[in-house]
């Protein structure tokens, strides 16, 4: 699948909820999709199996946006996280796999007990 970089990124404070617009087709990804998939090594860890469960986050906001270069954006969120570079190939892939990614982890905070909410 070839990279598309997004014409329009709208950041939707009420809604918190961050809009990707291609040519032919949109996407709403919610702050807290984003947040408990951030790229950073806080969230990823340094390798396979390292990854952290992020708990917590159902209310998250986005911040602001900041460009980096022609190939990503940092997202800064209101939880104080802001190192995850979300590359366009990323977000394509996050946009694209979003409802199964997000079940995932409704099904994993709910297999330890843990919760979305604050």
């Amino acid at each position: 699948m070839a990279t598309n970089i997004p014409q329009e990124i709208n950041l939707h404070q009420k809604s918190a909820c961050l809009t990707l617009k291609y040519t032919e087709q949109s996407f709403d990804l919610p702050a807290e999709y984003l947040r408990v998939y951030s790229p950073s090594a806080e969230v990823k860890g340094h390798g396979p199996g390292q990854e952290k469960l992020q708990v917590g986050k159902e209310n998250v906001s986005i911040q602001t946006i900041v460009p980096v270069g022609n190939y990503a954006i940092q997202i800064i969120y209101d939880d104080g996280h802001d190192t995850g570079i979300y590359s366009w190939s990323l977000l394509q892939d996050y946009a694209a796999r979003q409802d199964r990614l997000m079940a995932n982890y409704l099904d994993r905070l709910d297999s330890l007990g843990l919760s979305r909410d604050a």
